[in-house]
């Protein structure tokens, strides 16, 4: 019987880096992606959110984990109204 210590590129890390890299790989639009935008949320948070798995929470209040390509859709426009009010 092996352990995960005689395997070092089985499970910890490594499963964990696949496991992320595949997530963001993922294009395919579920049904209801058509209603989604992408939200306003500071980079040091998506960061982290990618590292450790935990939810990140947008301007506008939505909290998810970050998964899909922002650029495919349209920008949440209670974000925008917000980050607007913020630096303007």
């Amino acid at each position: 019987m092996s352990t995960p210590l005689d395997r070092p590129d089985q499970g910890g890390t490594a499963t964990l880096d696949r496991e992320l890299e595949e997530l963001l790989r993922e294009e395919h639009v579920e049904p209801g992606d058509h209603e989604r935008f992408s939200h306003y949320v500071k980079k040091d948070k998506i960061l982290e959110s990618a590292i450790t798995g935990k939810p990140v929470r947008a301007l506008c209040g939505k909290k998810w984990t970050p998964g899909r390509d922002p650029e495919k859709f349209p920008v949440c426009p209670t974000c925008k109204e917000i980050y607007e009010s913020m630096v303007g």
